[in-house]
């Protein structure tokens, strides 16, 4: 369901409470990512954002995507417990849109020199321009149907062979897919797309997702070498179409 935002000049895709699938700028708006030089601790994330925003003269309400950070997986439980917190954030911004959460968001946990504690890695938000192409961020999803956080619908659970690996890249492949012509999208329009797994993906690459993302595979993949946000989940990715990125530091 593509739900507009006018308060954000921007339309998104219905997710969970703690965050939508995909969020799509309005006509005249481009979806702007930025990317911070070193993550911040949460609280000082969303205060980094805050400053951006009102130097660039937009509402609160124009952030469409969040990048975290985690020290290591969260169990179902304990990701439940994390995303109770975080939504509070998000609703002393005035975000949610009645009653709805219309940001996206991505959430790993680097396997290599992970944070201390939570922090955001990057955002998104709608900027004013005229003529800009339709612009987007799509929200991580790992091999989990959509809408579901019950751990007994996890994709070929508790299996990492190749051949498991390889099941579970398809599976997110096609939310991935869905969530590109929900927000009226192709993957023409792709200007990024980001892989996290410890898991090989080189055996991946040539027979599975570059042929799946088409003429985006010009741009490659950016792999990070992370584990999604819940214990027992082993493939996640993310995408986005931007014109501008830049990097905050």
């Amino acid at each position: 369901m593509l739900i507009h935002n006018p308060r954000g000049n921007y339309s998104f895709l219905k997710g969970i409470s703690p965050y939508s699938a995909g969020a799509i700028a309005a006509a005249g708006y481009e979806v702007v990512h930025a990317r911070f030089l070193r993550p911040l601790p949460l609280q000082a994330g969303f205060d980094a954002i805050a400053r951006r925003l009102e130097a660039q003269r937009r509402p609160r309400q124009a952030l469409c995507g969040i990048e975290l950070r985690s020290p290591r997986p969260f169990t179902f439980q304990g990701f439940a417990d994390f995303n109770r917190g975080y939504i509070e954030i998000l609703k002393s911004w005035d975000i949610f849109l009645e009653g709805v959460n219309p940001v996206a968001r991505t959430n790993v946990a680097p396997e290599v020199a992970p944070p201390s504690e939570p922090a955001l890695y990057a955002f998104s938000y709608t900027a004013a321009a005229p003529k800009a192409p339709r612009t987007f961020v799509i929200a991580g999803a790992g091999e989990l149907p959509e809408g579901s956080l019950d751990p007994h619908d996890v994709i070929r659970r508790g299996e990492i062979s190749p051949d498991a690996i390889t099941a579970k890249a398809r599976y997110v492949l096609s939310l991935m897919e869905g969530r590109i012509r929900g927000l009226g999208a192709t993957w023409a329009d792709v200007t990024a797309a980001g892989v996290y797994t410890v898991h090989e993906i080189h055996p991946l690459l040539e027979k599975e997702i570059l042929p799946r993302l088409g003429s985006a595979s010009v741009h490659g993949v950016t792999w990070h070498y992370a584990r999604p946000p819940i214990v027992s989940i082993e493939f996640e990715m993310d995408l986005r179409g931007c014109r501008r990125e830049i990097v905050l530091g």
